[in-house]
């Protein structure tokens, strides 16, 4: 009985010591996630991972808005954001120049900018949290090279061209395959979509093009992918395709067959989170943070955990 009164205490004081829950007397807070595009499913998981980890904090006040893919629409979502007194926002720039003239407002009204995986052009922000993309580019390159045996053709379908993340993803992977004379890299650019995806392999096909494998700077085009060859007549099983993100839907092709790797890629919602209300109890955290990423096969896909 003795032991068991220690146990509830113990685990009493790890709860109190770790819940910071705000009360009601707390100062209220104003954050701010003007995203980009939510029909992204990967972006649409970030956004939920980040209003979860806020729910426990009745102090905050979270503002939420989409773009879905407009640049202009997006300033807007800033700017009515500011208006209404936001302390902290975070951001996944589409057009980093775009958004330079807002971002330098921004910091001068005082408010903390959080970057989620893709970077701005400048350092207008407190805080940059990501995988690093030019890395899991290499790899992938190097993974690719090695499975079709150092030479043939490979497919980019490469993300929204303005973004950072499909630039550093394009880089990585051009700089690694320079080595292999006998591999020759065909670029489509399809937006991290996978109607964009479809239609990009669709055309490819009808005008008798040959790829031996594919790179999608993403899931999302990996399957848009997968569904060309397929209403194509090929088995997407013969083109081997490696992905990021490691979406469900990447899990379940890797355990079929019909994708050959994928790179985990997390959203970093919660970590950002985390950096936030730091920021604002005024703490130092690191100005970057750099979220860590696994090759997913065959042969762990099982073993790991899906972006969402």
């Amino acid at each position: 009985m003795c032991n068991l009164v220690k146990q509830i205490s113990f685990i009493f004081f790890c709860f109190c010591c770790l819940c910071i829950t705000p009360t009601a007397a707390d100062p209220q807070l104003v954050i701010g996630f003007p995203e980009d595009n939510m029909s992204n499913d990967w972006r649409a998981a970030q956004m939920n991972e980040i209003e979860k980890a806020l729910l426990p904090y009745t102090n905050i006040r979270f503002l939420m808005a989409d773009a879905a893919g407009s640049i202009a629409k997006n300033i807007l979502d800033i700017e009515e954001m500011v208006d209404q007194g936001v302390q902290l926002l975070f951001l996944g720039p589409k057009n980093p120049e775009a958004l330079k003239p807002v971002i330098g407002q921004l910091r001068k009204k005082g408010i903390y900018i959080v970057l989620l995986t893709r970077k701005l052009s400048n350092d207008d922000y407190d805080v940059f949290i990501s995988p690093n993309d030019v890395r899991i580019a290499h790899d992938a390159a190097q993974f690719m090279a090695r499975h079709i045996g150092a030479r043939g053709r490979i497919l980019m379908l490469e993300g929204v061209p303005t973004t950072t993340t499909a630039q550093d993803r394009r880089r990585g992977f051009v700089t690694a395959i320079e080595q292999f004379e006998a591999i020759e890299i065909v670029s489509r650019v399809a937006n991290y979509s996978r109607a964009d995806a479809i239609a990009a392999v669709e055309k490819l096909l009808k005008q008798g093009e040959k790829f031996d494998a594919i790179y999608a700077h993403n899931d999302a085009m990996a399957a848009g992918a997968r569904f060309a060859l397929q209403r194509a007549g090929i088995d997407p099983a013969s083109i081997p395709t490696v992905g990021i993100d490691f979406l469900p839907e990447a899990r379940e092709a890797i355990l079929k067959g019909e994708q050959l790797a994928s790179f985990t890629y997390p959203t970093c919602g919660k970590m950002g989170v985390d950096v936030a209300l730091k920021l604002l109890q005024g703490k130092k955290v690191p100005r970057y943070i750099e979220v860590s990423s696994q090759l997913v096969t065959r042969k762990n896909v099982n073993n790991i955990s899906t972006a969402y």
